[in-house]
């Protein structure tokens, strides 16, 4: 029988990237939350190793980039080989979605999990090792779970949700009967080794020899690098390291065609590529986030990356929910919102995995022209590149349709579901109010950013009011606003205009932001109502503050 009940706003399953996202944004907006891990202990080998622009950006907004930046490595080039000769190399062209992190940064995972966790606990919230659920009850109210530890003691838990993040063979899902829909595909090898060779380590490498496509991707520590094997790696034997870096040594050798030795690695994994996902993410008062509900091939690197976005996306909408500030139905809009990500996630890794084999002698010919016409067609090189960058950094994604988005009265550089801070390093720099609105982005909850005119304040200060315990309001001030007019609710500045100009906000322009950052509704003050917007959005005016416990600092 339990020892013990606890009650708590949130018990989070798995403390890999998407549970201590999950973790940590709920603890950031105030929720209690329990965190528990089978496990004995923090893992010490590592799975996924690339964190690309949209993932920085969620980290900039949680105050952990600068950490995972000092440990990480920047990479900005994907090479291709053929049997030892270069075909071509990409460069990262973020031009047409401006990011203050134009590049992959290449992170082991469990170094990636250290900073998380340590971010984790300075909300408050450890994770609790070596405790097992080992079942639950959905009532419709909350979740009752039933927990074991390593010790044989055990607890019930009682909370308003429950999240699993618990892996590909998740407990929750199973438990939830969310059958995973897709199908197995390939087997390849992974193996991390020191490599010797010429190769500077700022890019990928992707090289066909005549025995298979080989990949090298760089570790943070010089000369380390993770070698993707793709072909006839069923039989091989994985306990006689030697051999294997043999066998690796020789596909890398032929496919850039100069000398390499590889030391013997020290960690191999043989796996089938998983093509799955659930039909559902919400199951009533339970959710799955992360490789709980969806796998898929390594082949682009988007597993953890889409996983902290899942819990991102969740963990504001369970705060909104929990405090009053927008009625349950908002949180329907999780899995209509992450759903269709994942489904096209699965078919672009579908692609990137049969393109990166590529076994057919036919395919590689043409595609060894293709490449060849590319890195001679500067135009057309670069229009790739830019289509390549969308795709992986998750910069372009939009969420346009769902119930947290309204219609748009205003004609601005961003549209309904996309992104707001499409912004660079440089002109973050140079504009006071790029710098004042990223401050905002950090904070938890909404935003209402208002690009005012004279006459506007008693409305604004009217509808800060009302919406006081639901969002922030800030004003930029009209350019011939004097200093002394307190009339408007507080200032956000943009002496030089760039902010305005970076949105295409023309003075009466108002802008509501949602907690992740993404634009829900905008207009024009006089014309569309900002609280008509938030209404229809489903935020109640006067909603309970959330007692927030935020520790993030600008990086």
């Amino acid at each position: 029988m339990p020892q013990s009940t606890a009650v708590c706003d949130v018990l989070v399953v798995g403390a890999g990237p998407a549970g201590l996202t999950a973790a940590h944004e709920l603890a950031r907006n105030g929720l209690s939350v329990r965190l528990i891990d089978a496990a004995d202990g923090p893992a010490s080998t590592s799975r996924a190793l690339g964190m690309h622009a949209r993932t920085l950006e969620t980290f900039d907004e949680m105050g952990v980039v600068r950490e995972i930046l000092a440990e990480g490595r920047k990479v900005d080039h994907l090479t291709l080989y053929q049997n030892g000769r270069r075909l071509v190399r990409f460069d990262a062209d973020y031009s047409g979605l401006p990011t203050r992190y134009p590049y992959t940064v290449m992170i082991d995972q469990a170094r990636a999990e250290r900073i998380l966790r340590e971010a984790v606990v300075c909300q408050g919230v450890g994770v609790e090792w070596g405790t097992k659920l080992v079942g639950f009850t959905d009532d419709g109210d909350g979740v009752t779970a039933e927990l074991a530890r390593a010790d044989d003691r055990t607890e019930s838990v009682r909370a308003a949700w429950l999240i699993g993040a618990d892996g590909g063979h998740s407990t929750v899902r199973k438990r939830l009967g969310l059958q995973m829909r897709g199908k197995q595909t390939e087997t390849w090898l992974v193996a991390d080794a020191e490599v010797h060779c010429d190769l500077p380590p700022d890019s990928i490498y992707w090289m066909r020899t005549r025995e298979g496509t080989v990949m090298l991707v760089p570790f943070p520590e010089e000369g380390r690098w993770r070698l993707v094997d793709t072909r006839d790696v069923g039989g091989v034997d994985t306990g006689d390291r030697e051999a294997l870096a043999a066998r690796l040594a020789r596909k890398v050798r032929a496919g850039i065609g100069a000398p390499v030795t590889v030391e013997a690695p020290t960690w191999v994994s043989v796996f089938t590529i998983q093509q799955r996902m659930v039909p559902a993410m919400r199951s009533g008062c339970c959710f799955v986030v992360g490789d709980a509900a969806h796998v898929h091939s390594p082949a682009s690197g988007q597993g953890l990356n889409t996983g902290v976005q899942d819990a991102r996306n969740l963990a504001w909408k369970l705060a909104d929910v929990r405090y009053g500030r927008a009625d349950a139905r908002l949180l329907d809009s999780f899995g209509a919102e992450r759903l269709p990500v994942a489904a096209k996630l699965l078919d672009s890794t579908r692609f990137v995995t049969v393109l990166t084999q590529l076994r057919n002698p036919v395919a590689a010919a043409w595609l060894r022209t293709m490449f060849t016409v590319l890195r001679n067609v500067g135009p057309l090189k670069s229009r790739v590149e830019r289509k390549i960058m969308a795709g992986m950094s998750a910069l372009g994604l939009s969420y346009p349709a769902g119930p947290p988005a309204a219609g748009s009265g205003a004609a601005l550089a961003v549209a309904v579901g996309e992104r707001v801070a499409r912004v660079t390093a440089a002109q973050e720099a140079a504009s006071a109010g790029w710098r004042s609105l990223l401050t905002e982005l950090r904070r938890p909850g909404w935003l209402l950013l208002a690009f005012a005119r004279g006459g506007d304040g008693p409305a604004l200060r009217r509808l800060a009011g009302e919406y006081g315990g639901v969002l922030r309001v800030r004003t930029v001030p009209a350019p011939d606003a004097r200093a002394e007019d307190d009339t408007v609710p507080e200032r956000l500045p943009d002496p030089d205009g760039l902010l305005a100009d970076g949105l295409g906000a023309r003075p009466g322009s108002w802008l509501l932001i949602r907690p992740d950052g993404h634009l829900a509704a905008s207009g024009r003050l006089g014309t569309a109502d900002p609280a008509a917007a938030a209404a229809s959005l489903g935020l109640r005016c006067n909603g309970a503050a959330a007692p927030l416990t935020d520790r993030t600092t600008a990086p």
